[in-house]
């Protein structure tokens, strides 16, 4: 056979679409499918080390765990929960900030203001704690600057107040992911129809109310679908945030489930019962996904999936 036949020009359009979606399937499929596979130690006495067929077989003992661990658990779930819909009260700003960042003339500003709101999603959480800690603390930029005005009142350090946890996590969370988040809306109004907004020039139509009836009618499909994936990940909060911020005095409002199913796991070494939380919680998104569909089929006429 012929070299020439396996050259770029000569694979049929269909497979040579395959062959560059084929590395991205072997990913998805090696580091979300394959450990499912390791859900069955959910079912034994997991002792690190020793052969499946050497554990001993427990059967749904670890899942009965759930019920004797419950008030921790829904301590737990609480917070997550909370963090989840805060976060879903945030859904809107990004699309707000896209509009907004798409009614600046001046080309320079406008990329100076998207790369500057952009950049943050790129910065590792451990030196978003950093930056935090060096303003908020007792020795931080506000103490020294409180300190240097005159005033005798201790500063509060907000990273150690539990009643302000949740606002100050949502607050950091608001403004590493916004300008990221903000790129998929702008694509979306690269994509509206200019002729929809000369149509409405021609009559008069000031610039609030292009945006009112064009751009954010035109951006609700984008949004309902990202609200929805939202709604379908109210368990999945991350854990770098809540790892790096986490200390003693707010232990109580932050630890959210992907921080407690690391403690389970790896602190406590109770590797069978944190397989059995993170079971449940990736079954508790999916059916959620499947229900967020449903919601979307019903309110818009259109499936999300």
């Amino acid at each position: 056979m012929k070299v020439g036949k396996f050259r770029a020009g000569k694979i049929k359009p269909k497979y040579r679409l395959f062959f560059m979606a084929l590395p991205f399937i072997i990913f998805v499929f090696a580091f979300a499918y394959v450990p499912i596979f390791g859900w069955m130690y959910g079912f034994f006495d997991y002792k690190p080390g020793l052969a499946l067929s050497d554990m001993e077989f427990v059967g749904l003992k670890n899942f009965m765990k759930i019920f004797t661990d419950w008030r921790d658990l829904s301590r737990v779930l609480r917070n997550t929960l909370v963090m989840s819909g805060l976060g879903l009260l945030a859904a809107p700003i990004p699309m707000f900030f896209a509009i907004f960042l798409n009614e600046i003339r001046r080309p320079f500003f406008k990329k100076f203001v998207q790369t500057t709101t952009t950049l943050p999603y790129f910065i590792s959480w451990i030196i978003v704690f950093a930056l935090s800690f060096a303003v908020f603390s007792n020795e931080g930029l506000i103490a020294n600057i409180l300190k240097m005005m005159g005033s005798t009142k201790a500063f509060t350090n907000i990273l150690g107040e539990n009643d302000a946890v949740w606002c100050m996590q949502w607050v950091l969370g608001i403004w590493k992911s916004v300008g990221w988040n903000g790129i998929i809306y702008i694509a979306a109004i690269a994509g509206i129809d200019a002729e929809l907004y000369e149509a409405a020039r021609v009559d008069g139509a000031s610039r609030f109310q292009l945006i009112r009836n064009i751009t954010i009618p035109s951006l609700y499909p984008t949004f309902f679908v990202l609200l929805l994936l939202s709604i379908s990940n109210l368990l999945n909060n991350g854990f770098d945030q809540y790892f790096v911020f986490f200390n003693p005095l707010v232990a109580d409002r932050i630890e959210v489930l992907d921080y407690y199913v690391y403690k389970v796991g790896i602190l406590i070494n109770d590797y069978s019962y944190s397989t059995v939380l993170g079971m449940l919680k990736t079954l508790f998104s999916v059916a959620m996904l499947f229900g967020a569909n449903q919601l979307s089929k019903k309110v818009r006429g259109e499936s999300i999936v």
